[in-house]
């Protein structure tokens, strides 16, 4: 399975689908000892520790999917008695909460400002209102049923097409996003529904509500790893897991030093914009490399690949193959990406265009119809001899990358090139 599909699929499981199936553990084995007010306590617990963490870390999508489940469990709680009343209910609450939830995957995160979090309010105060009137419209009398009977909990028809249409909706939008967020919401969406679906079982329902608040409260602290770990940009692995990574080298093992070839220049030309297009362009090429090699991005234009175990002649293949995959890759430049005003006399002397202009035909191809190629340089560096140390593989892997930027640019050189044509060797 190539890399970057293993990746979505870890951040689609991981930790959602891990809590589910959890909870469907302790469900079906006869695990579950703990007595109804122990759970409920878990309850509230993980609610609340969930919603602190979503108000730290400023998630406002969290903490409305927490007060949106918060809403509906009392509904169900308390009709648990009545169980025609819980019939009707669930069914109802089937349909709203996802509804709700395909709502918040569609916002867009802006944190707790008025004017982000005041209509969502509203809208949830207009709504739970207008659960309650209902509920108090249904609610029997005492003696209104004579003898009661067991509640027969199922969902309609409709309902199980709206859940697969939301699912549906909330994964494609992980696809997109690939927030950890939105896999939360999936999954804490089947712990609630399978906690209404077993409503007249209360030890099994509180459960599922418990996984459904862990859930949700799990992905604000993975994405608080993404973040610190993680170039939010490119999604490679950041200078720190690099930094992390370095520690636990054992020889042997090659470092490669990569940088896209002309990067300011082509800032200066294009926009940033458009540079962080190349950004990713590259460093979709980069999370696929061959050999296990692992990419990171540590600032700006540069990239470092770890090649545990390998040798520089056994990862130097995959650094060429990775080179050139890069260099046949092509995007289209929008109409009107390219920078036409001024940005100061001191910025834009004739000089400066026709130098740039000679910089960026070394950086890019620019075809008639706008498609444009990057070009990176690379330089290898194995550990052994003198460099025994990470840090010295990696000054030497930049003194490789310097010299492939000295010699032309767009490709690979080792660390120990310089001195094979010192020696006369081809």
């Amino acid at each position: 399975m190539p890399k970057w599909n293993s990746t979505i699929l870890k951040s689609l499981l991981v930790p959602g689908a891990v809590v589910f199936l959890a909870a469907l553990t302790l469900a079906y084995t006869g695990w579950l000892t703990l007595p109804l007010p122990a759970l409920k306590f878990l309850y509230y617990s993980a609610m609340l520790g969930a919603m602190l963490l979503a108000w730290r870390f400023h998630s406002s999508r969290t903490l409305i999917a927490l007060v949106v489940l918060l809403l509906a469990g009392p509904a169900v709680a308390l009709s648990a008695g009545e169980p025609q009343l819980l019939s009707t209910i669930v069914p109802a609450l089937s349909v709203l909460v996802p509804l709700n939830f395909a709502l918040i995957a569609g916002m867009t995160e802006r944190g707790f400002t008025v004017p982000s979090i005041g209509p969502v309010a509203l809208f949830l105060f207009v709504e739970s209102v207008a659960m309650a009137a209902w509920w108090s419209a249904l609610a029997p009398k005492p003696s209104a049923y004579g003898h009661r009977l067991a509640a027969v909990i199922s969902f309609p028809a409709f309902a199980f097409v709206g859940i697969a249409a939301v699912a549906a909706f909330i994964a494609i939008r992980f696809l997109i996003t690939r927030k950890p967020v939105d896999a939360a919401l999936l999954w804490a969406l089947f712990s609630f529904l399978l906690s209404l679906r077993f409503a007249e079982t209360p030890r099994l329902a509180m459960l599922y509500a418990i996984a459904a608040a862990c859930i949700l409260g799990a992905s604000i602290v993975e994405n608080s790893y993404l973040l610190a770990y993680h170039d939010e940009l490119t999604g490679l692995p950041s200078r720190r897991a690099f930094n992390e990574a370095l520690l636990r080298l054992r020889s042997p093992y090659s470092i490669a030093a990569v940088d896209i070839d002309h990067f300011k220049r082509f800032n200066d030309i294009y926009g940033h914009d458009t540079g962080d297009q190349v950004l990713r362009l590259v460093a979709m090429n980069l999370s696929r490399v061959t050999g296990g090699g692992q990419a990171y991005r540590c600032g700006g234009e540069e990239f470092i690949i770890l090649f545990p175990g390998s040798a520089t002649h056994e990862a130097l293949p995959h650094v060429e193959k990775l080179r050139k995959a890069i260099q046949a890759c092509e995007f289209r430049l929008r109409s009107g990406e390219r920078r036409q005003a001024s940005r100061g006399p001191d910025r834009r002397t004739a000089r400066t265009r026709a130098s740039k202009g000679e910089a960026i035909r070394e950086l890019v191809r620019e075809e008639s119809a706008g498609l444009v190629s990057v070009t990176v340089s690379i330089g290898v560096a194995s550990a052994g001899g003198e460099k025994s140390f990470p840090d010295a593989v990696l000054q030497a892997a930049d003194k490789a990358l310097y010299r492939a930027k000295g010699n032309g640019r767009n490709r690979v050189e080792t660390a120990g090139s310089s001195r094979a044509r010192a020696a006369g060797i081809a």
